[in-house]
């Protein structure tokens, strides 16, 4: 079983930057895609960005070149550094463990987080 804690959430102002921050523990010892994925009042859960244990990443198309995901495999850790950030971008944000490759569904991850709001406003 692998346990998720995102951290680094909070309201900041439009234009503004975030980053957040997903430590995993328990069995880790698997090379998986990690990923963020947000979900806003009353709509589904979507997908954000992802990134291998080689490095290789993928972007949802609304935050590429505002978002940059990396990791610290020896940390056991994703990050997320939001920036530009936009009150489109208001949503608790979810960190996902346990794919292969870019996976982009949520189906495709076993392990997740509780979440951290982000609330950006106008």
């Amino acid at each position: 079983q692998v346990q998720l804690v995102e951290s680094g959430g909070g309201l900041v102002q439009a234009g503004g930057s975030l980053r957040l921050s997903c430590a995993a523990s328990g069995r880790t010892g698997s090379s998986y895609t990690m990923g963020w994925f947000r979900q806003a009042p009353g709509k589904e859960r979507e997908f954000v960005a992802a990134i291998r244990w080689t490095g290789g990443t993928y972007y949802a198309d609304s935050v590429k070149d505002r978002f940059t995901i990396s990791r610290d495999n020896a940390k056991k850790s994703v990050y997320l550094q939001m920036n530009s950030l936009k009150p489109e971008d208001t949503a608790a944000y979810y960190c996902a463990a346990g794919a292969l490759g870019l996976a982009s569904h949520p189906y495709e991850y076993a392990y997740w987080g509780q979440g951290t709001q982000v609330t950006v406003s106008s």
